[in-house]
């Protein structure tokens, strides 16, 4: 189905995350583009504490920004993301021992970092040899490690060992505390009329960009709508137990400020053999708790993927956030005529 875009739709769109959530809506939503506007409607910003499997390595041999999640984001936003070119950035070696484990876009945008010196500059190299609808920037081109303060006051380095952890997180921030945004990211949230947080792992993929103090300080400054995309289902280990009213606190207590508008929440129902498996697990849906009054808008839509694990379908994902962001967009537009 071909989405909607004869009604108003966001001329620029900002998506901050990383994981496996963020290409997902970037897939979505980059069917919503403007006409003849490639790369100046959609900026996606993506979290760069990954310290585990080959970004880990690579991090780790070359002083290297993790590219694994840019490597994904990169796929979901190219023009063909079937296409030969495609295919071969997600290609990983299982066979030689050396590269066992390496994917060839990481690879490759390794080897454009050292080329040219900057890893923004081969983000950009590789957009292009993708034909890639939009701007890929890290969230900070720092080295940075994420770290977590758990509730009994130990301190965890590492976003894969915070994973891991069994004890709540109090909180997490960055290390360097003062890491620096990439150049560009404020303006393209100060730019916005949409910015999307999420979804994805919430300590290790959602709250790491909004701890760059630039970077939440400009989600508090932007006249964007500011939607967060619910997790479909409660995580285990490091967000064991959180609810989603939860995953707004956190989010918002760690970016500094009340910035969202709006949460965009599946309503689809979760087939029983799933459910099951994901509640052995330690996994419960995620839904808006009934008659609950709160500030933000709540938009309740299916947004369940046809597959077997589960995942938020990209078109119904970018439909929900596309209504809210008219919703609230009109709703402002009644107000400032009142």
């Amino acid at each position: 189905m071909t989405p909607d875009v004869t009604t108003p739709i966001p001329s620029r769109v900002v998506a901050l995350g990383g994981g496996t959530g963020l290409p997902a809506v970037l897939r979505g939503l980059k069917e919503y583009r403007p006409a003849g506007n490639h790369n100046g409607f959609l900026t996606a910003v993506v979290t760069m504490s990954d310290d585990g499997g080959s970004s880990g390595r690579l991090r780790s041999s070359m002083n290297l920004p993790p590219p694994g999640d840019v490597r994904n984001c990169l796929v979901a936003l190219s023009e063909e993301e079937n296409d030969q070119f495609a295919g071969l950035f997600q290609y990983r070696y299982d066979s030689s021992e050396e590269l066992k484990g390496h994917s060839v876009g990481n690879l490759i945008l390794a080897a454009l970092a050292e080329q040219t010196g900057c890893f923004v500059k081969a983000v950009e190299a590789s957009g292009r040899f993708l034909r890639t609808v939009g701007k890929i920037l890290p969230a900070t081109q720092e080295t940075v490690t994420l770290e977590a303060e758990l509730v009994d006051g130990s301190m965890v380095s590492g976003e894969t060992r915070i994973a891991c952890a069994k004890k709540a997180i109090r909180r997490v921030s960055l290390k360097p505390r003062d890491a620096q945004a990439t150049p560009g990211i404020v303006e393209a949230i100060h730019q916005a009329e949409l910015v999307v947080v999420g979804p994805g792992s919430l300590y290790t993929s959602t709250v790491p960009n909004l701890v760059v103090k630039e970077i939440g300080r400009a989600l508090n400054e932007t006249r964007a709508v500011v939607v967060l995309v619910a997790n479909l289902v409660s995580e285990r280990g490091e967000a064991s137990g959180l609810g989603l009213l939860d995953h707004i606190e956190v989010i918002e207590d760690h970016a500094g400020y009340p910035i969202l508008d709006a949460v965009l929440v599946n309503n689809g129902r979760i087939g029983t053999d799933t459910l099951k498996r994901y509640e052995a697990d330690g996994a419960i849906p995620l839904f808006w708790p009934k008659r609950k009054k709160h500030r933000i808008h709540v938009q309740q839509r299916n947004l369940l993927a046809k597959t077997a694990k589960l995942r938020h379908d990209p078109r119904a994902t970018a439909s929900g956030l596309v209504d809210t962001w008219r919703d609230l967009t009109g709703r402002q537009k009644i107000n400032q005529v009142c």
